[in-house]
């Protein structure tokens, strides 16, 4: 299948000119239907997310799902999609023995048609991250919530409200810009807070239930569809909702990020407030 866009593909200079002049907009996409259908309708970068082990295989957290995985739903997704730029997440236990490890692991998600990774962590990552794009994979961070410390942090939980947490995660924003991430996605940390990581660092921020100040914004496509499984968390919207297609439900959530209309206040963590 090929996509519908004539564009060529977008590179990272090119997202760097975007973000200058408006927000860009971000899905997870697994397959090469859905990855024409975001193609055409706008999106500026596809996350083959190891959301998938949930939304897609059916388990009850992304830690079951290989780079093999991975590989194969990033084949899918570069074959159906011309413009989007291409994430591959690296998913759990692919990148933490070593650098040398995630390097390899890398590779191959590049080889897959990936042009970035993504790499969930703090400042324990930050020289994996240097290692790897020292070496020519381009590195997209993940600080907040990062979905792989589930069993560390007792749940899907807003991150960065306790005592010193702030400044533990902008300290990591810090050093995973410094060793070089391009990106980085800021996930269920409190608005302020991620407005004030955003501010303080020059990459490319990607939020989901952060701030609207991030350069861009994420949703797992399944939840913009209404298609999510488990408890709906707060920063999802169901585009889906009142739209004639899936191409105009992906349509709506473009226009809604690119406009600074997406997130709202609704979707967004208050300082203190609960989750």
């Amino acid at each position: 299948m090929s996509s519908h866009s004539s564009n060529p593909r977008l590179t990272l200079h090119d997202l760097r000119k975007l973000a200058a002049t408006r927000k860009l907009a971000m899905l997870t996409c697994y397959d090469a239907a859905f990855a024409a259908t975001l193609d055409a309708a706008g999106v500026d970068i596809i996350l083959i997310g190891d959301s998938l082990g949930m939304v897609v295989q059916g388990h009850d957290s992304t830690l079951p799902v290989t780079v093999a995985d991975v590989a194969y739903h990033t084949a899918c997704v570069a074959r159906g999609a011309a413009r989007p730029w291409i994430i591959a997440d690296m998913p759990f236990g692919s990148f933490q023995i070593s650098p040398e490890q995630a390097f390899a692991n890398a590779v191959t998600l590049m080889q897959a048609g990936a042009q970035m990774v993504k790499i969930e962590g703090g400042a324990e990552v930050a020289p994996t991250v240097e290692f790897m794009v020292r070496r020519g994979i381009p590195v997209c961070a993940h600080i907040g919530l990062t979905p792989q410390h589930v069993n560390v942090f007792g749940g899907y939980r807003v991150q960065g409200r306790r005592a010193g947490a702030a400044g533990r995660l902008l300290e990591a924003a810090r050093l995973l810009q410094e060793a070089g991430a391009a990106m980085m996605v800021i996930e269920a940390v409190p608005e302020p807070l991620a407005r004030r990581v955003a501010e303080a660092v020059q990459v490319i921020t990607i939020g989901i239930g952060a701030s609207v100040a991030c350069a861009g914004q994420v949703l797992v496509l399944h939840d913009l569809l209404g298609a999510g499984v488990g408890k709906r968390p707060r920063f999802v919207k169901n585009f889906l909702q009142g739209a004639a297609s899936l191409q105009d439900a992906v349509g709506a959530y473009v226009a809604d990020v690119r406009a600074g209309r997406f997130p709202g206040p609704e979707h967004v963590y208050p300082e203190a407030a609960g989750n």
